[in-house]
Order: structure tokens, then C-alpha cells, then sequence
């Protein structure tokens, strides 16, 4: 019994992963779009002192921004919402499965083979500069200085 319930909700979190309930109020959770989409009326138009316009004019203007916005962004995300959820996901999915099946292996190819090429560098250095730079030291080791102050 203990086992088939443990199964049984596997096969729940499995579906809850793709099916998982969206919260419909807080639709930024992670705050991605926190200064880049804020857009109110004042933003955008604003009349320096000396130059106003009518005071029913304003308010007009302030309804018919906000308004418009309101529902310019309604009607677009309702008709391209979906054909871009569909193209970003897409999108992503082409990413990934790059990453996954063609960046990694070519990066972890690229690893092994630098190893080898690393251990034959690693051999000639040693092989040909490790005795110059030895004898080097021995003909510099009997190099005195003496630094003296003249009056």
C-alpha cells in the first residue's frame, strides 16, 4: 500500500511540474519586468508650470492614456500572446537542446583533447627550457652587487 502510494505521487509531482497552478495576481514573482515596463501617464506627458492646458483636458488625456494602454495591451497579448508563447518556447527549447546535446559534448571533446595536448606542451618545456633556465641560474648565481653612496 506504501509503495503504491509513493508511486502514486510521483506520477503527481511529474504531472504538476508541466500542469502547476500559475498564480493569477502576482503574475511578476521574480521581478523581471520591475523597471522596464512601469509606464504611467506622468511618465510619459507632463506640463511644466506657466503652460497648462485646460484642467478637463488633462483629466481627458490622463482617462484616454490610461485607458487605451489598458486595453492596447489586452487585445495584443489576446491575439499574440500564444503564436509568441509558442515561438519563445520553441525558442528555448532549441537552446536547450543545443546546449545539451552540442555544446557540452563539444566543450567536454575539447577538454579531453587540450589534456593531451597540455601533458606533450608540459613535455617540451621541461624537455628544452628547464635546463637553459638552469644553467642561466648558475651563470648569474656568482653575480655580486654592492650598491655604494658617493659623497
Amino acid at each position: 500500500m506504501a509503495e503504491e502510494r509513493t508511486e502514486l505521487e510521483e506520477r503527481i509531482i511529474i504531472k504538476d511540474q508541466h500542469t502547476k497552478e500559475i498564480d493569477l495576481v502576482n503574475r511578476d514573482p521574480k521581478h523581471i519586468n520591475e523597471d522596464v515596463v512601469k509606464v504611467d501617464f506622468e511618465d510619459v506627458i507632463a506640463e511644466p508650470v506657466g503652460t497648462y492646458s485646460f484642467d478637463g483636458v488633462w483629466k481627458t488625456s490622463y482617462t484616454t492614456f490610461t485607458v487605451s494602454k489598458y486595453w492596447c495591451y489586452r487585445l495584443l497579448s489576446a491575439i499574440l500572446g500564444i503564436p509568441l508563447a509558442v515561438v519563445w518556447g520553441f525558442l528555448f527549447a532549441l537552446i536547450s537542446f543545443c546546449h545539451i546535446w552540442a555544446v557540452v559534448p563539444c566543450i567536454k571533446s575539447y577538454l579531453i583533447e587540450i589534456q593531451c595536448v597540455s601533458r606533450i606542451y608540459s613535455l617540451c618545456i621541461h624537455t628544452f627550457c628547464d635546463p637553459l633556465f638552469e644553467a642561466l641560474s648558475k651563470i648569474c648565481s656568482n653575480v655580486r652587487v654592492a650598491l655604494r653612496k658617493e659623497i
